[in-house]
């Protein structure tokens, strides 16, 4: 029996591609020689939450411009490091389609990384309607309410794919329902599962499967 979602709203980082290493490479290839000093991951991952701005901004406020225009020419230089979508979302993404129902993209990152990779993926096609993040901080609660009249779909009648614990707080504000994607090696299954969401799948392959029996 078919569920009641007519449109799945997808995260991009650690949901569609394995795209964190490349964040985080060429994060350290626009901001150190700015800051004439070393990052360690950490560093840079307690920055997230804004767009790629907003972490530069913290990093580097002196020279955030720069930063910025640096890391839109690294990340897409270096997205060879990513080069495919993790293997199956192509697929999915092409069963969706076929069965019409409507997809969009909520993600913090910016609009020019959002675009490369989409680009990068070959999978833009699928996303004409996307919210981006904004350099001031989180705002997916804001982009998920922005989508739903772009979709024209209700968010009862929604989905969103997300992988980390957040989405689910997220999500839980903006009222629609949320799959957690556990399949990055970058996920926390524990953590995710503690904090209920509507579903949780562990690989590909199973999420593939609810949508053959439920979509």
């Amino acid at each position: 029996m078919s569920t009641k979602f007519k449109a799945f709203i997808f995260d991009l980082d650690g949901t569609v591609g394995d795209t964190l290493p490349l964040c985080i490479s060429a994060f350290k290839k626009s901001i150190e020689p700015l800051l004439k000093q070393s990052l360690t991951d950490e560093q840079i991952i307690a920055t997230f939450g804004p767009s790629e701005e907003g972490t530069i901004r913290q990093l580097v406020p002196d020279h955030h411009e720069e930063g910025t225009k640096q890391y839109l020419v690294h990340y897409e230089h270096l997205h060879s490091m990513c080069p495919a979508v993790f293997p199956g979302i192509q697929e999915i993404l092409e069963e969706l389609t076929r069965k019409e129902i409507k997809l969009g993209m909520v993600t913090g990152k910016g609009k020019y990384s959002t675009e490369i990779s989409l680009r990068k993926f070959g999978i833009d096609q699928y996303f004409k309607i996307c919210e981006t993040g904004t350099p001031d901080g989180p705002d997916k609660v804001n982009g998920i309410r922005r989508i739903a009249p772009r979709l024209n779909i209700p968010l009862s009648e929604s989905i969103y794919i997300g992988d980390a614990p957040s989405d689910i707080r997220y999500c839980r504000e903006a009222g629609i329902p949320v799959i957690s994607a556990a399949w990055a090696s970058t996920a926390q299954p524990e953590e995710l599962k503690a904090l209920e969401p509507d579903y949780l799948f562990t690989s590909i392959e199973e999420f593939r499967k609810w949508i053959d029996q439920n979509i």
